[in-house]
């Protein structure tokens, strides 16, 4: 999925459309949630949603987390990759939930991740703090690739952040600990719509095509805070997901982040979580004019 010197402006909007679909999907269905949709159902409801607006594949399945849930806790042991997978647990008013989906629309991938709260805004105060403070990882993320920061100097930096605001990094229990990892297009089409362990075939294939490639270049496809991110990010297309929690609620965003040789940028401003930061500093200047 690299690319030395960065997707085509063509590419870009057709990555730009997909992550578009996918806000769309998850602004769509968590509008509709009601107090005792399950999980299971929830995911559901996205796949056939994208579906039903050309999907062709996904670069994972469909993912709906609820309360506790968010910030990754088991109510019975410690987590597990299994418990990644959607449960019958049900959604109740006050609870938070994130949706996470990943289109691929003719081979062009997105990610995403779509934080909320059953009853809106006002509902639950952790979520509402935590969502809150989710804005400045934004903002540190790309200042740091931007000024010329390794991978895991940028994870490093938001470790701080997490710890100077009094939460956890939830991103921590992903598969690998990443905050992140490379997107392109994938245009072979063996095993499109097969999947295992949650992931598109084609998703593994090439992840693992680019861990061997990368690798003997000293890179990595996956942004942690290890050794292997002890690099520039590659020009391309990364998913970004920083994911902090706090007691039984967690959130997150993620959205994509173009890397070219000399600069860096997101994908697209017009992102649900984006204006939600925009609307509450219009409030706050409001209320101080």
């Amino acid at each position: 999925m690299s690319n030395k010197t960065g997707p085509t402006p063509e590419a870009l909007q057709r990555h730009r459309d997909a992550q578009a679909l996918a806000y769309r999907c998850a602004e769509t269905v968590g509008a509709g949630l009601e107090a005792g949709v399950t999980e299971r159902e929830v995911a559901r409801r996205m796949r056939a949603f994208l579906r039903e607006n050309g999907v062709e594949d996904f670069f994972h399945i469909p993912f709906a987390w609820f309360g506790e849930r968010t910030a990754f806790r088991s109510l019975k042991g410690p987590w597990t990759p299994l418990h990644f997978f959607p449960t019958n647990k049900r959604l109740e008013e006050g609870m938070s939930y994130i949706l996470d989906c990943s289109p691929v629309v003719d081979g062009y991938v997105s990610d995403i991740g779509y934080a909320g709260v059953l009853g809106g805004p006002g509902t639950n105060r952790i979520f509402d703090a935590l969502m809150r403070d989710l804005a400045e990882y934004r903002t540190v993320i790309l200042e740091r690739i931007k000024a010329g920061d390794t991978l895991s100097e940028v994870y490093a930096a938001v470790d701080v952040l997490i710890a100077q605001q009094g939460y956890e990094s939830r991103h921590k229990v992903y598969p690998g600990r990443v905050i992140g990892h490379q997107v392109g297009r994938m245009t072979q089409r063996r095993n499109m719509g097969r999947y295992a362990f949650g992931f598109g075939l084609r998703t593994l294939e090439t992840l693992g095509r680019e861990i061997v490639t990368e690798g003997i270049k000293g890179r990595s496809p996956l942004w942690a805070g290890g050794r292997a991110s002890r690099h520039a990010p590659t020009p391309g297309l990364w998913a970004v997901e920083p994911h902090i929690g706090f007691r039984d609620v967690g959130v997150k965003f993620e959205e994509l982040l173009v890397v070219t040789e000399d600069d860096a940028f997101w994908l697209d401003d017009d992102l649900p979580h984006v204006r939600r930061w925009q609307e509450q500093a219009r409030t706050l200047e409001g209320a101080h004019s």
